[in-house]
């Protein structure tokens, strides 16, 4: 599509960002007005705007549309949005009497949950989680959304509420809220203390206001937005549906959810509140849309609690099993299944024992004493009698599982007669670094049992059957099939139509696209907000872009070849041979005859750039990574990193 060949300019470092990166703000269809039109004072804000469009608009008449050929096209759209951004103009959604629908990430990917809605001068923020980095983005730890559009409209933030307590929903909060203005954060007892304690980590406990809410009895009034709740079974408890009351109209998020008629340490899901709900007129229905694509109805997590029950039975040895750290359902039932195996449990991974620590303080964990012990005790107790419970399903560089499947652990190494359990599935992405552990874990001698072997893993996430039903009992107008990859979200729209949805009333958008409803009309709007990724590497955040990345994929790739010239000062000539230091691209003592040829074609393209001119030493160096580059290619067909140093003395 045009679309997806417009550049995209990445404000800080001037690259291609691919489909993420989006540079324009955009404009309510009822109230489009510049910056300049509302007789704002003062230089207009041009910090994340390209400076490189060609061409002029007109006007700024109003641009309206028909819905059909909004989701056909958004060329024209983006265009137009280049086009006021060269003229140093910012549009904008303030005092816009219809609402606005956004989400910042978790559209296309899973993971990175967040979005805000607004109306008026006001915006609330739903959730704020952070994903995994795919492979090729190497050394980064998480990936969050791009808050930029709210933390320029900061001052409209009326609170953040919050689902759940799983990190793909509240893990990008400590990264984010300093950048909000420290809004408020709703959430239940259990969602609240997971992120108290991630707050800890960061030393920002005191400084972000959490409130807990009471699915049955609390409704808040934020601004525009009247919000209350009602419960839903996932894999964690206390995870909460919003209800979300709008001088629009009324919008139902359903949260992660499945229906679980015997959930384990939490009610029901409450169907009755939620066909009161949509008796009473639903405008829009956010739905979960990861299990869309799976048919019938998800298992139950007391089926699981079973299966695990025979499979411990059954064996001998150690027992090492590995799940999420906020999957409180099945933490609860590895913690039951090991008790009634006469066994004891150790568990190991930094966030596993934190999330323990807080949902049993908590009351959400019925954990008996005599029941744990230490790593180190552990080691002193018959191995048939062991159970370990640890991180580590998704192959994570530094977790518990990944460590022990190396012999890294300091405490547990695993061999020939352990069984290893993976109770969990693989988030998309995640595959090859599941492998590789699955693999180690192999090479070791683990026998290694995972979902697709047997029912030790349930989604969380409803399936088709639940979905429809869903639909059915809040009986929306419109439907936006949210969390989840294009495919995921696609066949919940097709659950949509068949349900009786009209095709028109089901929106699949992505990340940054503006969904504009109001109770006598509806519109995808034709610009977005910035949704690029936001990149967390250690204590940094964000300060790892595109050309960052491009150079440690190049490194990984092909290697680094480094030219270092010792020049006199006065002369310009070389003093001794050119030092040459090779890493990952060949090893220097088994290719020294290829070294010597690098080192005599450095000296000649340094005689060639001094002679007869003056010493111009940025273009000696560009002219040295290029040439030496090339001739590196022509000699193996690889292309290391050629990094040049010139050291005058």
């Amino acid at each position: 599509m045009q679309q997806d060949k417009q550049q995209k300019t990445d404000s800080n470092n001037g690259t291609n960002n691919g489909g993420q990166q989006m540079t324009s703000y955009h404009a309510s269809l009822d109230d489009f007005r510049s910056s300049k039109q509302r007789g704002g004072g003062g230089r207009p804000s041009t910090s994340r705007w390209p400076q490189n469009s060609q061409n002029q608009p007109r006007s700024n008449r109003r641009e309206r549309f028909n819905s059909n050929r909004n989701r056909s096209s958004q060329s024209n759209g983006q265009k137009f949005a280049h086009e006021n951004a060269s003229r140093g103009e910012m549009v904008t959604f303030r005092g816009s009497k219809t609402l606005k629908i956004c989400h910042l990430g978790g559209l296309e990917e899973v993971g990175r949950n967040m979005c805000f809605l607004e109306y008026g001068n006001d915006i609330l923020i739903l959730d704020a989680g952070f994903s995994f980095p795919s492979d090729d983005m190497p050394g980064v730890d998480y990936v969050i959304p791009d808050v930029s559009y709210l933390q320029e409209n900061k001052s409209r933030i009326k609170a953040i509420v919050l689902t759940h307590g799983h990190m793909d929903h509240i893990g990008a909060i400590p990264y984010i809220m300093e950048k909000l203005g420290n809004p408020v954060v709703y959430g239940t007892n259990l969602t609240l203390g997971i992120l108290k304690e991630k707050l800890e980590e960061f030393g920002m406990v005191n400084r972000v206001k959490t409130v807990v809410i009471n699915p049955e009895k609390d409704e808040l009034k934020l601004g525009n937005f009247k919000v209350g709740f009602f419960r839903v079974n996932h894999n964690i408890p206390d995870t909460v549906g919003l209800v979300i009351d709008t001088p629009s109209g009324k919008v139902v998020h359903t949260a992660d959810f499945k229906f679980d008629l015997t959930p384990i340490n939490e009610p029901v899901i409450d169907l009755g509140r939620v066909a009161e709900i949509g008796k009473n007129g639903v405008l829009a229905l956010l739905i979960d849309s990861t299990g869309a694509r799976n048919p019938g109805y998800a298992i139950s997590e007391s089926e699981i609690k079973s299966n695990l029950k025979d499979l411990f039975a059954k064996t001998k040895g150690r027992i090492f099993i590995s799940s999420f750290s906020t999957l409180i359902s099945r933490v609860q039932q590895i913690i039951d299944v090991t008790a009634e195996a006469n066994r004891s449990l150790t568990i190991t991974g930094r966030s596993m024992i934190a999330t323990v620590e807080v949902a049993s303080k908590l009351g959400y964990l019925k954990l008996p004493k005599e029941l744990i012990l230490t790593s180190q005790q552990a080691a002193r107790i018959p191995e048939d009698k062991l159970v370990v419970l640890s991180t580590g399903t998704q192959g994570e560089d530094s977790s518990a599982l990944t460590r022990m499947s190396r012999g890294e652990h300091k405490f547990f190494k695993i061999k020939k007669g352990d069984t290893v359990i993976l109770s969990s599935s693989i988030i998309p992405g995640n595959e090859t670094k599941v492998v590789e552990v699955y693999d180690n874990l192999l090479r070791a001698g683990a026998k290694v049992i995972d979902y697709k072997q047997m029912d030790i893993h349930t989604s969380g996430h409803a399936h088709q059957e639940e979905l429809k039903t869903m639909m059915r009992l809040f009986n929306p107008k419109h439907i936006i099939p949210v969390h989840g990859n294009r495919y995921m979200r696609q066949a919940n729209a097709e659950l949509g139509y068949a349900v009786g949805v009209p095709e028109e009333n089901v929106w699949v958008v992505d990340n940054g696209e503006v969904v504009e409803l109001s109770e006598t009309r509806s519109e995808k709007m034709r610009l977005k907000v910035p949704t690029s990724f936001v990149l967390v590497d250690g204590l940094g955040v964000g300060d790892v872009g595109n050309i960052v990345l491009r150079d440690r994929q190049a490194m990984a790739e092909g290697g680094i070849f480094c030219v270092i010239l010792t020049v006199d000062h006065q002369t310009s000539q070389i003093v001794t041979s050119p030092d040459i230091i090779s890493r990952g691209f060949v090893y220097m003592r088994a290719a020294e005859d290829l070294i010597h040829r690098a080192r005599q074609e450095v000296k000649n393209i340094f005689r060639r750039q001094i002679a007869g001119r003056p010493a111009d030493w940025s273009y000696i160096k560009t002219t040295l990574r290029e040439e030496i580059g090339e001739f590196l290619f022509n000699e193996t067909k690889r292309r290391p990193m050629v990094i040049p140093v010139i050291i005058e003395v």
